[in-house]
């Protein structure tokens, strides 16, 4: 089973990275890159690292692919719409569409029995990760926390020139 799921990630990862490259959309291409970081974050909880799927999902699928999103589309203007809906169709038909899904969605959560206690940490997981985040290297965690406030001082002051 677990090489179903690997192969369907994997499958899932290619086929957007190579719609990332293909559409010549860039909000299309940004919604692609999300999809691939989304995957990579499942990818990385097949090998039970909780930690850097949660990483991947935070810092590079929320906040630098909305970065991207918001560039695109300040630095690329659309043009107004107006007129008729041309997806009023495709939009009205994914009405059912979704509810099937979360039908079989629930389902298919419904029907697993969750067998065993609570599984032992595994060594370098969140947990690991943080008690030497916060012992061993505290001193550096918090010089980069100040830089970074001083990067943000400095791009809001820039920026305020510029106006």
């Amino acid at each position: 089973m677990s090489h179903v799921v690997f192969f369907a990630l994997a499958a899932l990862a290619v086929g957007s990275a190579a719609g990332l490259l293909l559409r010549r959309n860039p909000i299309h291409g940004a919604l692609f890159l999300v999809v691939n970081l989304g995957t990579i974050a499942a990818l990385f909880l097949t090998m039970r690292a909780e930690f850097l799927a949660a990483v991947q999902v935070i810092v590079y699928a929320g906040a630098i692919a909305v970065l991207f999103v918001f560039a695109i589309m300040v630095l690329i203007p659309g043009k107004d719409e107006s007129g008729p809906d041309a997806l009023r169709g495709p939009r009205l038909l994914s009405i059912p569409v979704v509810v099937v899904l979360l039908a079989l969605v629930s389902a298919a959560v419904g029907s697993v029995t969750l067998a065993g206690g609570a599984r032992p940490p595994v060594p370098g997981g969140a947990d690991a990760v943080g008690r030497v985040l916060f012992t061993d290297y505290l001193f550096p965690f918090e010089v980069t926390s100040v830089l970074l406030l001083a990067a943000l001082v400095g791009v809001m002051a820039l920026t305020r020139r510029r106006t």
